[in-house]
């Protein structure tokens, strides 16, 4: 949809703490935290369509780097944002948390960005 205030620098964020994804290897479900902030240009994110597309993976077997970058390649793909960041913070398989992290490059100058308010690994609550 339409950005609203397409003048104006603004960060928007997301924050998806139920997101699953199969392991490719075993089946087995894989749960991560995901926080995705951007910056838009022209278009912005129905949160909806985010809601969709990332159910979508429930029944997608691939490892925690290809999903975290897979939504950040198909959001910039999608958005032409004018800065994107995604933290993936994977609970733990085997004993080992995985956290993957992805941005476009530096964000704007201006722009306010909160810490992405995700404890490191300790049971993460």
């Amino acid at each position: 949809m339409a950005n609203p205030h397409p003048g104006h620098a603004y960060a928007v964020r997301f924050t998806c703490p139920e997101f699953t994804a199969l392991c490719p290897l075993t089946g087995q479900p894989d749960f991560a935290h995901l926080v995705i902030d951007y910056v838009p240009d022209a278009t912005i994110l129905e949160s909806k369509s985010l809601k969709l597309f990332l159910g979508s993976f429930r029944n997608h077997g691939a490892f925690h780097e290809d999903c975290t970058l897979t939504i950040a390649r198909r959001f910039v793909a999608a958005l032409s944002p004018r800065w994107l960041r995604i933290a993936g913070y994977w609970y733990p398989r085997g004993g080992i948390p995985i956290d993957v992290f992805y941005q476009t490059g530096e964000p704007p100058t201006g722009i306010w960005l909160p810490d992405p308010g995700v404890a490191p690994y300790r049971g993460r609550g």
